[in-house]
């Protein structure tokens, strides 16, 4: 009997538990996405780098806009390798060109990975050959939080502004109610947890 009524109270403390949280789901879905986000107001920098992984143009064209606004003279273009036998920066910079910007402004930076981490890798010695001190970092709104992180570790003398890039179909107000805002946070999430363990 002792045993039966110890179910019932751990039943009933999980009911509970459950109602709160849907009742309180508007305010604590929310904030596992804006936690994602992370980002700086532009700065003057030497340079813009670009991460891959968008395959919309977002990230591009925030970068050349940031080059528009003297923000900072060229953009370094991730271009992980894998697309139908194209590598991402070079599909990128000619997106920006039809866009109406200058090929001068892009240099690409072809590299094999896929992560973060990986282009972190990549970019720690190109921005030392370049002598770059202060550096532009464009990426994805729910991306930011951890780019930066990675970046700042892997590249620690040169200082980054992370600068978003708004992605349409992420909106940490109202995430959990499409399809693809449920994947990014997922994701970004395994993805944040991860790279905490060095993954």
């Amino acid at each position: 009997m002792p045993q039966r009524k110890s179910l019932l109270r751990l039943l009933a403390v999980l009911v509970a538990l459950a109602a709160i949280l849907i009742l309180t789901h508007a305010w604590w879905l929310p904030g596992l996405a804006y936690a994602l986000v992370r980002f700086d107001a532009p700065q003057p920098a030497d340079a813009v780098v670009v991460l891959g992984g968008d395959g919309f143009g977002h990230r591009i064209l925030k970068a050349a806009e940031l080059v528009r606004n003297q923000y900072a003279p060229l953009v370094l273009v991730s271009g992980p390798e894998g697309f139908y036998g194209y590598n991402e920066a070079e599909l990128a910079i000619a997106y920006a060109e039809r866009a109406g910007y200058p090929a001068s402004w892009f240099v690409a930076v072809p590299h094999p990975y896929s992560s973060t981490s990986g282009e972190a890798r990549v970019f720690a010695p190109e921005l030392r050959r370049r002598g770059i001190r202060a550096c532009l970092l464009v990426t994805s709104d729910y991306h930011t939080r951890r780019a930066g992180r990675i970046f700042r570790a892997a590249i620690p003398e040169v200082r980054f502004f992370v600068v978003a890039a708004p992605y349409p179909n992420f909106d940490p107000a109202s995430w959990w109610q499409t399809r693809e805002g449920r994947k990014l946070v997922f994701l970004e999430w395994q993805k944040t947890i991860a790279s905490w363990f060095g993954l």
